[in-house]
């Protein structure tokens, strides 16, 4: 397919893995529900047709928390999202320092490799969100410029194991872009979040910058969201300043995606590729194929087919105990991208 289509990250999880985990049952049990978990995922994928496949993030507690799972030092009271129906998740904050990851995501892709050999990207944490676990009131003997110092190593760390590991591309999560602006309007905090990550992404070389992609989306969890709200116009221009060779857009859900096309064609990066949600993990109607396509031929009105990719808006399901999407829809949905993707290549005729 001359126009590639990937996933995003995470499928729902089988109900009675999710009970298994809230029951904090041990690993005797928990291991052989991960492995047919991310089994029976890869072969969802395979049956979808999608030549790139992920694990569905079954083995991880959330798309953001995955490598402080289990961390000594944490205590409560982090930065509290909040989403527009009125639901919140709070993130944890650290106690004491030195920071390290307990968990790399390297082992995610190991397993899913085992499964099958069609290409696995990987999804990981933007060190920008690793970034909000300091606390205000900060931690004697461990100041936030060494605990920085520390994320910055940590998610190098993260990113250069999934390439090590065979990874065809390792995808950065970076849903908080967006919320930085409800944040902080000023857009400081996000020109922060941009410049430590393109700290981390420094470190690497041209070619391995091209397999390496930053994903951006309002923070879907529970049908819902926390920044769908927030001008795109204050995200993009900022966010095409990741040195990155990929860019996955949440753009399906958008209320106005031919003005989020125009901005992109006026920031994209020369030879980066940006992949379109077509989409909209939060609708519950299954998108048909055809319109699929039409999404595809709308951007292809302003982004050079070169330069072109499709995706879901985000996961279907980030966060761990998600069930408000089953994996049935969730894969009917990928489904519709890849077939839809398929059938504008061919209008295009690439």
């Amino acid at each position: 397919m001359a126009i590639p289509t990937e996933p995003i990250g995470s499928i729902p999880r089988p109900q009675r893995l999710i009970d298994a985990v809230q029951k904090k049952s041990p690993a005797d049990v928990l291991e052989p529900l991960f492995d047919e978990a991310v089994r029976d995922t890869l072969r969802g994928f395979e049956k979808t047709g999608s030549l790139v496949l992920t694990d569905g993030e079954q083995c991880k507690p959330s798309f953001v928390t995955y490598p402080i799972a289990g961390l000594a030092g944490l205590s409560d009271g982090g930065i509290t999202i909040p989403f527009a129906d009125g639901h919140q998740r709070q993130l944890p904050q650290i106690a004491r320092g030195p920071f390290r990851y307990r968990v790399y995501a390297d082992g995610y892709l190991a397993r899913a490799r085992k499964h099958t050999k069609l290409p696995v990207k990987q999804a990981v944490i933007s060190p920008s969100a690793i970034s909000l676990l300091y606390p205000a009131e900060g931690i004697a003997d461990y100041s936030r410029e060494k605990f920085l110092g520390d994320v910055v190593r940590e998610a190098e760390t993260d990113i250069r194991r999934c390439l090590a590991a065979g990874a065809d591309s390792v995808q950065i999560d970076f849903t908080e872009g967006r919320l930085s602006l409800k944040l902080d309007p000023s857009g400081q905090l996000l020109e922060d979040f941009v410049a430590i990550n393109n700290e981390v992404l420094g470190k690497f070389t041209e070619a391995e910058r091209a397999r390496i992609g930053v994903h951006t989306c309002p923070g879907g969890d529970h049908d819902s969201t926390h920044s769908l709200d927030v001008d795109y116009a204050e995200l993009l221009p900022r966010l095409f300043q990741h040195r990155v060779g990929r860019f996955y857009l949440q753009l399906a859900s958008e209320a106005d995606p031919n003005r989020v096309l125009q901005l992109v064609a006026q920031h994209l990066p020369p030879g980066a590729r940006v992949f379109v949600g077509v989409t909209d993990p939060i609708d519950p109607r299954v998108e048909s194929p055809e319109e699929v396509r039409d999404r595809v031929l709308a951007a292809a009105r302003h982004i050079p087919v070169n330069q072109l990719g499709t995706c879901d808006d985000c996961g279907f399901a980030p966060f761990g105990d998600d069930v408000s999407t089953s994996r049935e829809l969730a894969f009917a949905k990928i489904t519709a991208r890849v077939r839809g993707t398929a059938l504008a290549a061919k209008e295009l005729g690439v």
